[in-house]
């Protein structure tokens, strides 16, 4: 098993940048792909982007792209979330987990506890 705890969050304004951080717990962290999800209030949980397990292969979604890169550390056994060009529209629970197939969103599940990013105009 692998638990997770996310940190990191805060308030920037728009056009800032802010790194996320995921720190994990377990024997079977390198093992496997991770993941970052937001949820804003109100709305659904979605998709922010996956790297595999080798730290080779990444995923994103398409609100994010060229703008976010996840990046990992299997030694340390954290995931971190780089975000910059931030926009309002990014304000959300920020949320890591563990998943199966990189480029599978629903294959991930596990989630941390979630660190608040809010995102001013």
């Amino acid at each position: 098993q692998v638990q997770l705890v996310e940190s990191g969050g805060g308030l920037v304004q728009a056009g800032g940048s802010l790194r996320l951080s995921c720190a994990a717990s377990g024997r079977t962290f390198s093992s496997y792909p991770m993941g970052w999800f937001r949820q804003a209030p109100g709305k659904e949980r979605e998709f922010v982007g996956a790297i595999g397990w080798s730290g080779v292969t990444t995923y994103y979604s398409d609100s994010v792209k060229g703008r976010f890169t996840i990046s990992r550390d299997n030694a340390k056994k954290i995931v971190y979330l780089q975000m910059n060009s931030l926009k309002p529209e990014d304000t959300a629970v920020y949320y890591c987990a563990v998943g199966r197939v990189y480029s599978n969103p629903s294959s991930f599940g596990s989630w941390g506890q979630g660190t608040q990013v809010t995102v001013s105009s």
